[in-house]
């Protein structure tokens, strides 16, 4: 039932447009007589005609440039509004604290079951280890008495010499 009134709605615009059309075209242009005209009064006739074809191609190019300018307009404003909604100012972002148990809830929803503790995945290690790694730091030496000693021209000679260059 609608598209049957949307339709005959269309068909009465159609002839609403074609009526007015008619009346524009009879208002500015009557009818010709060309019955009983001679050849002089034929080509003022002419002439009059191609006089008003250049004040309408005039005018439809008049009309025709405007729209393209409006149309530039119209893209380059665009182009603004696009360039313009692009730089935002990003808000300051809030510290938060929530442990690993909350934001695994807020993730996960209902799904999530029992605490993450954190530390039960962490390797252990033994004191003795520790201590081992430490008496191997210290067996190294001191930096200082290495750099003293090869500090002065005693210390290039002794380099040149271990370096086989003295022979």
């Amino acid at each position: 039932m609608l598209l049957n009134r949307a339709m005959e709605d269309l068909e009465k615009e159609k002839q609403d447009r074609d009526e007015e059309k008619n009346r524009y075209l009879k208002d500015k242009h009557p009818p010709l007589q060309l019955s009983g005209l001679s050849m002089g009064e034929l080509q003022n006739l002419c002439k009059q005609l191609y006089a008003k074809i250049d004040v309408v191609d005039e005018e439809r190019y008049d009309y025709e440039d405007k729209v393209i300018k409006h149309n530039k307009d119209i893209n380059e404003l665009k182009l603004k509004v696009q360039d313009l909604g692009g730089k935002f100012k990003k808000p300051a972002l809030r510290k938060v604290r929530v442990s690993a148990d909350e934001m695994m809830r807020a993730l996960l929803g209902s799904k999530h079951k029992g605490s993450m503790d954190l530390r039960a995945n962490l390797k252990s290690v033994k004191k003795e280890d520790i201590k081992q790694e430490k008496v191997l730091t210290s067996e190294v030496g001191d930096w200082r008495k290495n750099v003293e000693a090869m500090s002065g021209m005693e210390g290039r000679k002794k380099m040149f010499d271990a370096a086989g260059g003295g022979q």
